[in-house]
């Protein structure tokens, strides 16, 4: 069993030679829009459990990590109008070099003969389109996956254990199958790769730092889970 931890929209940082498409506003690359706020402090709480982890350095609204090549919002309505040549730049520096590392990690792992759950660390805003999304943690799989469904049922189970007020949905406040990397990468991985996609409200988030208790809730929990081999 080997644990790969990703968190795709860890900043909001954009590199210098970008950050004059965001002069007009440049509030923006502070809200949810631009990263998600504590999802990095979780994916360092986290860290410490897996064989291989990456995080994305830059902001979302250059280009969309979680996002499949050909998707209409791979580039943000605020970088999707630079040069076809910056834009085979950016996707080659920041977007295909990520995932092919983390690709290439996974057959690896594979390759020796094991297992690969791949934990994809995000956070979402309490509140979308003025309506509130009534959810604390949301675990996100392919429902056709009986693997990734049992694998998230048991990991419920483990967070209740210590906090039975949390609400936790399963493929909520997205679904699991939608567009993403893990959804890519089931394609490629058929078999002995479960992708998960972990996401936490961040009403639990300050000042990007995730609460230390739901931390410590994740964290324990996910530790006991990895221990059990999942079926194949």
């Amino acid at each position: 069993m080997k644990l790969v931890l990703t968190c795709e929209h860890a900043f909001p940082y954009i590199p210098e030679k970008y950050q004059k498409l965001f002069y007009d506003e440049p509030e923006i690359l502070k809200t949810h829009e631009a990263y998600d706020p504590g999802s990095f402090d979780l994916f360092k709480a986290l860290k410490s459990l897996a064989n291989f982890s990456k995080y994305q350095s830059i902001g979302r609204l250059l280009i969309e990590t979680n996002r499949s090549e050909h998707h209409p919002l791979l580039f943000s309505r605020y970088s999707r109008e630079i040069s076809n040549q910056d834009k085979k730049s950016i996707l080659q520096t920041f977007y295909t070099s990520y995932r092919d590392e983390v690709k290439s990690k996974i057959q690896e792992y594979i390759n020796e003969g094991n297992t690969v759950i791949h934990l994809s660390v995000h956070s979402f805003t309490p509140v979308l389109n003025s309506k509130e999304r009534n959810c604390d943690i949301g675990l996100l799989y392919d429902p056709f996956r009986a693997v990734e469904k049992e694998f998230c049922k048991n990991w419920k189970t483990e967070i209740l254990k210590q906090n039975p007020e949390l609400k936790i949905r399963f493929n909520y406040p997205y679904l699991g199958k939608a567009d993403g990397f893990t959804t890519s990468l089931r394609k490629v991985f058929p078999k002995n790769y479960l992708g998960i996609e972990l996401e936490v409200n961040q009403k639990w988030a300050s000042d990007d730092l995730m609460n230390k208790d739901l931390k410590k809730n994740i964290f324990e929990s996910l530790q006991d889970i990895i221990s059990k081999k999942p079926q194949n």
